[in-house]
């Protein structure tokens, strides 16, 4: 936390405000602030030294801003300022919760055939290796044997331990990367718990994580690539938004979940981002689950309820919700792998070779897209 002296720049209060976008579950008086994308460093800078308030979280990389507690003066002032491109109020992101269910496996299989009835999982045994996928979320617990070692705490914006004590993020990184329920079973899995271990977070701290990944990922040994997994979500947010296209721009893939709300993407982030590849789940039936999230901007869908996974304390589950997500984030690690396909291009190339309207239950305007790994079958 930085604390920055009482002085405020007098054209502070002479410029037309800057728009104050408004949410759904407002953190009370913590705003996220951004900057216009010409505005230099040194001027960031500068505005930061004027504040006479507590300044929590900065931001580099998905975009100049921070995140402060402001009261009414602190808030008007800094929306007239000239290098202001918009404030917006922190809000509440949260993960869906996961409900328990008796074992099933059909998950791996039903990606890698046309037609859905087989009981194996096909695929190269290049499986992800090259490639560095980052689960955001309530963190991983590195230590699962499901994971060989290649799973890794990378950094905390939630506070207390580092460790997954939800069991939300242990389990997409299960789908993503373990060794038997794994869709890409050689990726290295980067934790990065933004999140509580109730599952609920502010989206001041989803930026901090965004933001850490595109500095961490340039000190990892991710040739291949490096995706992205952010399975949870809040209300319409441009700044979330802005994030996941910035990290989308530098060539990373990122893959969000579309919501069980029954309503659509657009209201949501960052499912709504264009950018981001944003997931639907499936069943087994190939029926899409009533619950999710549709519309235009939902990009594919992929297996989301009965999925066996890791879980807490070296574990397993078997859980349905935003496991679909992990399984595309997976698939991204395994294309960009085997195929040497560029991270930001991903989801379309995964739409391109996808298994074409065989699900029931999609509404007209959305994609009938099932996820596929190209194997063949």
């Amino acid at each position: 936390m930085r604390v920055f002296a009482p002085l405020f720049l007098a054209h502070l209060a002479l410029a037309a405000p800057s728009p104050l976008h408004q949410v759904r579950e407002q953190v009370a008086s913590k705003y996220i602030i951004k900057f216009k994308d010409a505005v230099e460093i040194s001027t960031f800078d500068d505005v930061l030294n004027s504040l006479s308030v507590n300044v929590e979280n900065t931001y580099e990389g998905i975009f100049n801003g921070f995140a402060a507690t402001l009261d009414a003066s602190a808030l008007e002032k800094l929306r007239g300022h000239p290098s202001v491109d918009y404030v917006e109020e922190d809000s509440v992101v949260s993960i869906d919760s996961l409900v328990t269910e008796p074992t099933s496996r059909w998950n791996l299989a039903r990606i890698s055939h046309r037609a859905r009835g087989a009981t194996n999982y096909i695929y190269d045994s290049s499986a992800g290796s090259g490639t560095c996928v980052y689960i955001v979320g309530t963190g991983i617990e590195t230590t699962h044997p499901q994971f060989g070692g290649r799973a890794f705490a990378g950094a905390n914006f939630a506070g207390g331990t580092n460790n997954d004590g939800n069991g939300h993020g242990t389990a997409m990184a299960g789908v993503v990367g373990s060794i038997l329920y794994g869709v890409a079973k050689q990726t290295t899995l980067i934790g990065v718990k933004v999140l509580s271990d109730s599952g609920s977070g502010t989206v001041s701290n989803l930026l901090s994580g965004l933001s850490w990944i595109t500095s961490d990922a340039t000190t990892r040994s991710c040739p291949k690539g490096v995706m992205v997994l952010v399975a949870l979500g809040g209300g319409y947010s441009s700044s979330v938004n802005a994030a996941v296209a910035a990290l989308v721009n530098g060539n990373k893939f990122v893959a969000v979940h579309a919501g069980n709300d029954a309503s659509n993407v657009g209201n949501y982030s960052p499912a709504s981002e264009p950018s981001a590849c944003t997931v639907g789940g499936t069943a087994a039936d190939d029926s899409v689950s009533s619950a999710s999230n549709t519309g235009a901007l939902l990009d594919i869908w992929a297996p989301g309820q009965s999925i066996l996974t890791t879980y807490l304390n070296g574990g397993t589950a078997t859980l349905s919700g935003s496991l679909a997500a992990a399984h595309v984030a997976g698939l991204g690690a395994y294309i960009a792998s085997l195929e040497g396909v560029s991270p930001s291009l991903l989801c379309v190339w995964l739409q391109a070779l996808s298994t074409k309207n065989v699900l029931t239950g999609v509404p007209p305007g959305t994609v009938n897209y099932l996820a596929y790994n190209g194997n063949g079958a």
